[in-house]
């Protein structure tokens, strides 16, 4: 009697404490798609297509489940319509609690093209029939893979980067969408697509790894911005994200809202040339990071200009944002950053610059025609003569002391045939100052590149460092 008032004991201390694991509710992935959903092409599609590697990645506690139908359109007129496969009502029967659609690469073809006008309608209806099912599923819009072919006869690589693209992003912003930008994040990798258009097991790993992410980011509750923004505040699409244009102290303002904000509220603070390249901010809306903008023309942050960006910080902190930010300075913009960072280290969490002017009395130099008009403003904003502005002390290759002691890591992208900013004359000397002051810093170079194009066509390397230096 005993013994089984024992063994009741322990059953019961498991059935409260350890719930059986075929009780517990598993989050349905739905892969929604074409041929490269599907796997075709790809060697024991049935592991190694992305849905199978995504169900491999994310383990128990997930149903990851492969609709791809090989060949079809989003275009309700197209050749091979997806709303007429039984995978697409079969995907409804299954009720996902996530819907990941990658649509559109087939609409690019030939017999598709006429049509391609609506694509964007054809696409808020999919969205829409998916939204409106019981189990409410987030829906993520991906973005086609690049094409590498250059054959305009069949699936076509400018179709898909100079229409698709934009379709697609717009959509994301209209519908409320969460979106996953797969072109820039394998634009560099041809070698990943044998036929140069469906992904090898490989590509497939890249894809599977990107939507793991997602999936299991932590998110908290979004920034509630509306009591900071001014009524004339207008609203804008910055590649399928919310974005607010407005006027700060007289200058134009941006705060680019991410569809699900990361834990720590992080953000990135571009100081010059908006909307440039803008490959890295695109990346870390998606991973849940605010992007601001304050133009404060060219004062190279002077006292009138650190008093507005010091404004901007508090109306963001204020507003819930995180009390340190990524800083990003594309060329003359490394002046604003560093010299932010010099006077307010404690507000930085790390610095991304790109081919970054470090030095200003570069513009003394008259190389480049608005440089005697640059060095001209330069002298009025901090009210010098020719011999105080070639004394100026300010520059951020004479901060690097009170730079390096702020701890926190910094980035440059450089170009090595940069004729604009000579990388011997800045990156390469502020990295030596920096290093023998104890500071943190990586440089990637870029052989053979001049002062553009900036940034990276896939960010990947700068993203990983941005997050890295933000955990």
């Amino acid at each position: 009697m005993k013994q089984y008032l024992l063994i009741l004991g322990i059953c019961l201390f498991i059935a409260f404490h350890y719930p059986v694991l075929a009780n517990v509710q598993q989050l349905k992935i739905a892969c929604v798609g074409n041929s490269i959903t599907y796997g075709a092409r790809i060697e024991n599609r049935e592991v190694n297509s992305y849905p199978a590697q995504l169900a491999s990645m994310l383990g128990e506690g997930y149903d990851v489940q492969n609709f791809g139908v090989s060949g079809t359109t989003l275009l309700r007129k197209g050749n091979l319509p997806y709303w007429k496969t039984d995978a697409y009502q079969k995907a409804m029967d299954f009720r996902p609690d996530w819907v990941f659609i990658k649509l559109g690469t087939n609409d690019t073809k030939p017999v598709n093209r006429a049509f391609l006008d609506e694509y964007e309608q054809d696409y808020k209806d999919l969205i829409a029939s998916f939204k409106e099912l019981p189990s409410n599923p987030r829906v993520v819009l991906l973005l086609p893979v690049p094409v590498f072919s250059n054959d305009s006869t069949g699936i076509t690589a400018q179709v898909v980067s100079d229409k698709l693209l934009p379709m697609v992003r717009e959509v994301a912003y209209d519908t409320g969408s969460e979106i996953i930008n797969l072109y820039n994040l394998m634009i560099e990798s041809p070698e990943l697509f044998p036929d140069k258009v469906h992904p090898a097991a490989a590509g497939a790993t890249v894809i599977a790894r990107r939507i793991s992410e997602l999936v299991r980011m932590k998110s908290v509750g979004p920034v509630d911005l509306s009591s900071y923004l001014p009524e004339d505040a207008i609203d804008f699409n910055f590649h399928g994200f919310q974005g607010h244009d407005f006027t700060f102290r007289g200058h134009n303002a941006k705060i680019v809202v991410p569809k699900n904000v990361a834990v720590g509220k992080p953000w990135i603070w571009r100081s010059r040339y908006w909307g440039h390249e803008p490959q890295v901010e695109i990346a870390l809306l998606e991973r849940g990071f605010h992007v601001v903008y304050c133009d404060v023309y060219e004062s190279f942050l002077n006292k009138e200009g650190l008093l507005i960006w010091d404004g901007f910080y508090q109306l963001l902190t204020k507003a819930g944002l995180s009390t340190k930010s990524v800083m990003e300075g594309m060329s003359r913009g490394g002046v604003y950053i560093y010299r932010w960072a010099a006077f307010y280290p404690d507000r930085v969490s790390a610095v991304y610059a790109d081919a970054p002017m470090l030095d200003l009395k570069l513009y003394s130099t008259g190389i480049e025609h608005d440089f005697p008009k640059k060095w001209a403003n330069f002298k009025t904003v901090f009210n010098f003569n020719t011999e105080e502005a070639l004394a100026f002390k300010g520059n951020p290759l004479d901060l690097t002391e009170k730079i390096a002691n702020g701890g926190f890591p910094m980035l440059h992208v450089v170009g090595d045939a940069d004729e604009v900013v000579p990388v011997s004359e800045h990156t390469a000397l502020f990295e030596q100052k920096i290093k023998e002051a104890g500071g943190s810093i990586l440089v990637i170079h870029k052989p053979g590149v001049n002062h553009h194009p900036h940034s990276l066509s896939n960010p990947q390397p700068i993203v990983d460092f941005i997050l890295q230096a933000s955990k």
